[in-house]
């Protein structure tokens, strides 16, 4: 018996991709090259899985031209890389890795946090470049974390555990924004109390972003919420690129209308806003967040399972979306 044909659309490690080869076929990427959409549709022919990493743009384009496709399973916790509406039309599966990065990107968020408060990447350039000669009372004198307020916009999971590093480790008062308010147990457990959005952004000393990207949630950091936002403040985005405006988050470092900014995620990534790197109060680093090995590794094998699963009859361990037996996708 053939065994069915997938894509392992990007490099991956070893491990899983022998770990998949006992079930499938598997046509993979070692060179991790960026394919085209035109690419990604050959690669895709003949093809009833495909193994993404949160890059690869599945949408009704890419459905319609690959009719075989049963499933695509994201190694990555945020999928607005698929069009689930379009691939639950076509009876297509999708799934993505929840839950295994929760607690690594919430010690990012914070690590993040912290170097963006206490300026630690500006001073490193200062220093490296030797222009340290002195000391002097107010050098790189920035913003305490213990004892302040912590706005979080996005209560799930990851910002749950930033609340309870924040309001346990760090004795801060939490303060958050969500679509749907927490139970009264998990605000209890985060010591967080539910404020709106204007309240959180006039009031927290430091905002951490953790909203899923959505068209709703597009830009929900732009001009109009930096002005909220007090001079003294930090922004911290370990969300999704487009949640904040990059420019007006730009011009709002440049004018020193925010104090700092820390960025995971951007616009249009792997490109950078230019007008983020002319500015010294921001620390960026490369959508990092979950990158530890052992949260890596899980998240690989989650999706592997996925595709396991599906495609030898079984449910989805973490289903993005409910499809019938290949009902349209003939």
């Amino acid at each position: 018996m053939n065994k069915p044909k997938i894509l392992v659309a990007r490099a991956i490690f070893a491990e899983i991709t022998a770990r998949l080869e006992q079930y499938f076929e598997v046509e993979s990427n070692p060179l991790d090259e960026i394919w085209t959409k035109a690419q990604l549709i050959e690669k895709l022919q003949g093809k009833r899985g495909v193994f993404t990493t949160g890059g690869e743009r599945i949408d009704a384009d890419v459905l319609a031209a690959c009719p075989q496709l049963e499933i695509c399973a994201n190694m990555a916790v945020g999928y607005n890389n698929f069009d689930v509406q379009a691939m639950t039309f076509r009876g297509v599966q999708a799934t993505n890795a929840p839950d295994v990065l929760t607690e690594t990107t919430a010690d990012f968020g914070f690590a993040l946090l912290m170097a963006t408060a206490r300026r630690v990447t500006e001073s490193e350039h200062f220093l490296r470049a030797g222009r340290w000669t002195k000391w002097s009372y107010d050098m790189f004198a920035g913003s305490d974390i213990h004892g302040s307020t912590l706005g979080i916009l996005g209560m799930g999971r990851i910002g749950q555990g930033i609340a309870k590093r924040g309001a346990h480790g760090f004795g801060m008062t939490v303060i958050y924004h969500n679509r749907s308010r927490l139970s009264t147990e998990l605000e209890a457990q985060c010591k967080a109390s539910y404020v709106s959005k204007e309240k959180l952004l006039k009031t927290a000393d430091h905002v951490m972003l953790v909203v899923p990207y959505s068209a709703e949630s597009h830009h929900t950091i732009g001009a109009a919420e930096l002005a909220l936002m007090k001079p003294t403040a930090t922004l911290v985005n370990i969300a999704r690129g487009g949640i904040v405006d990059d420019l007006a988050l730009a011009v709002a470092l440049k004018e020193k209308r925010i104090a700092a900014a820390g960025l995971d995620v951007f616009e249009g990534e792997p490109r950078v806003h230019p007008d983020l790197l002319t500015v010294p109060n921001v620390v960026l680093t490369p959508h990092i967040a979950s990158a530890t090995l052992p949260t890596r590794m899980a998240m690989a094998n989650l999706a592997a399972d996925n595709l396991i699963a599906v495609l030898t009859g079984k449910a989805p361990l973490t289903p993005l979306n409910t499809v019938s037996k290949r009902a349209v996708a003939q």
